[in-house]
């Protein structure tokens, strides 16, 4: 018979050799929300992930709290390399979502509990559920080292906070064009005209849902002139075009 997985017992890090075996989904399956709950705070490496996965495919939000503690105990680690119980946790998170797992992300980023490409990750789970990260948070992580942290960073502004809206302008010339082009989509969400002459070139040469988003507040007649074009020429955007127009109008 098949040894029974403990999915109690925490090992330290250090000595779990290989990558880890998944955990059955049967056996996973079989566990009541209470014991995916009370599983997570002490998951092993090999436990945690599919703990996290399953706690996010149930959408138990009362698991918010044991994922967060997950990734707190494992602060410290990541700098240079993905964490996987904490990529599974802010995924989790992701999925659960709601005012507690927003906070969550919240102070996972704010006390600096994710790092490095975990960082990366709870960026986008903060700007996946509209995580309001307080403007002297935002502008540290827009001056990150990491140009993908700053990219991110700017998906996450809600706000014109002035130190922000400072920052995100000098980086509309930033040498990096997925960083400028995030900085002038922040820029245009929060009505700051200053990014209309990047993103108009953008609809031109590089139309997305995201760029019309960003430059409906601050749309002038050529904006919705092309607007209308788009909605007439290319049907994969033709509904983020319309609404958009619709907004300018309102």
């Amino acid at each position: 018979m098949a040894e029974q997985l403990d999915l109690f017992i925490a090992v330290d890090r250090a000595f779990e050799p290989g990558p880890p075996p998944k955990t059955a989904a049967t056996e996973l399956a079989a566990l009541t929300d209470a014991a995916v709950i009370a599983a997570l705070p002490l998951a092993t490496l090999r436990t945690a992930p599919d703990l996290a996965v399953e706690a996010g495919r149930r959408r138990i939000a009362a698991a918010v709290a044991p994922l967060e503690k997950l990734c707190q105990r494992l602060t410290g680690y990541g700098a240079d390399t993905i964490v996987p119980e904490q990529k599974a946790a802010l995924e989790a998170l992701a999925v659960i979502g709601g005012g507690d797992a927003r906070q969550a992300v919240l102070r996972l980023i704010v006390g600096q509990i994710v790092q490095g490409p975990n960082l990366a990750i709870a960026l986008d789970v903060a700007a996946k559920l509209g995580t309001p990260l307080p403007p002297r948070q935002l502008a540290r992580l827009l001056s990150d080292p990491d140009p993908s942290i700053r990219a991110k960073a700017c998906r996450c502004v809600q706000s014109a906070a002035p130190a922000v809206v400072a920052r995100l302008i000098q980086l509309l010339d930033e040498l990096h064009a997925s960083v400028a082009n995030a900085a002038a989509c922040a820029l245009g969400r929060t009505g700051r005209a200053e990014a209309r002459p990047m993103l108009m070139r953008l609809l031109r040469e590089a139309p997305s849902a995201a760029i019309i988003e960003a430059v409906a507040p601050i749309a002038d007649r050529d904006t919705i002139v092309l607007l209308r074009r788009i909605a007439r020429t290319m049907p994969d955007l033709a509904r983020s075009a319309i609404i958009a127009l619709e907004d300018i109008k309102a």
